[in-house]
């Protein structure tokens, strides 16, 4: 894509959606950001992000100005929440957005999406794989994929995301709540850095209406990897058995085939490094 005059407008600049803005504004393009208040426009404006109050909920869209939707490429950046009838409620809030997109002539979106779709059956877990997540914020994910993914006004490309580790998550703290000891399974980890870098490539190469998984490559075992994050972040380190827990591995190859991107930290043990 050529980014001279191009604008980007990102649903949900949160802890992935600021960082990415900037780094679209760094390479040249116009960024649009949402949020739910006003009292986070002064966040947006002073990193040269043009703030937009929406807030979308499961039986309206609250949008002050509809120019947030003029743009060449629209990031849905919003996880489901965890609240009871997430089921229903997300994929709802989803069929919502789709006639501001289609009323707008987006022709380009980008839906961050999540591994949890894959539930845990010791699989290679690939993007054509018959989806039966385990949890309900899988669920909910599964069915507002397929709603944009039928969408014939516009291309979707749907990026699954592993666990997000980097800036300020440190990955040391995700095990401290547990009271039990944690059984053992390989991580599906990716740095903030690098999701970055997975949409930039997919916007600059026009990949539309595809399905990727985004996950590092290496996949150390959650003993090695956390107890390591642990000492290094000088807190408690996390019990962890030898017993192996059901687990997923995922599978990013069809995302370097087909964007032939190069991970910045091909396993999470280089972000402790």
């Amino acid at each position: 894509m050529e980014i001279k005059n191009k604008s980007i407008s990102i649903l949900g600049c949160g802890w992935l959606g600021v960082p990415l803005a900037k780094h679209f504004l760094e390479i040249g393009f116009s960024v649009k950001g949402s949020v739910t208040s006003e009292e986070k426009f002064g966040l947006l404006r002073d990193a040269g992000i043009l703030p937009f109050r929406l807030v979308l909920s499961d039986t309206e869209v609250i949008l002050d100005d509809p120019d947030f939707f003029k743009c060449d490429v629209l990031v849905i950046s919003i996880p489901p929440r965890r609240i009871e009838g997430i089921e229903q409620v997300f994929p709802s809030q989803i069929r919502r957005l789709i006639p501001f997109i289609l009323k707008a002539g987006i022709q380009k979106v980008i839906f961050i999406s999540s591994t949890s779709v894959y539930p845990d059956q010791n699989q290679l877990a690939r993007e054509n794989e018959i989806l039966v997540p385990d949890k309900a914020s899988g669920r909910a994910l599964v069915e507002a994929e397929n709603l944009l993914r039928e969408q014939s006004g516009f291309k979707t490309t749907i990026i699954r995301f592993g666990g997000l580790i980097g800036a300020d998550r440190n990955p040391a703290r995700f095990l401290l709540k547990s009271t039990q000891p944690i059984a053992n399974a390989p991580v599906n980890l990716i740095h903030q850095d690098d999701c970055i870098g997975v949409i930039s490539a997919i916007i600059k190469q026009e990949l539309w209406g595809e399905t990727l998984n985004a996950c590092c490559p290496e996949h150390p075992m959650k003993k090695d990897f956390y107890e390591k994050a642990a000492i290094q972040s000088g807190i408690a380190v996390p019990v962890i058995s030898d017993e192996l827990a059901a687990f997923k591995t995922i599978d990013s190859s069809k995302l370097i085939r087909l964007l032939n991107y190069q991970f910045i930290y091909s396993s999470p043990m280089d972000y402790l490094d």
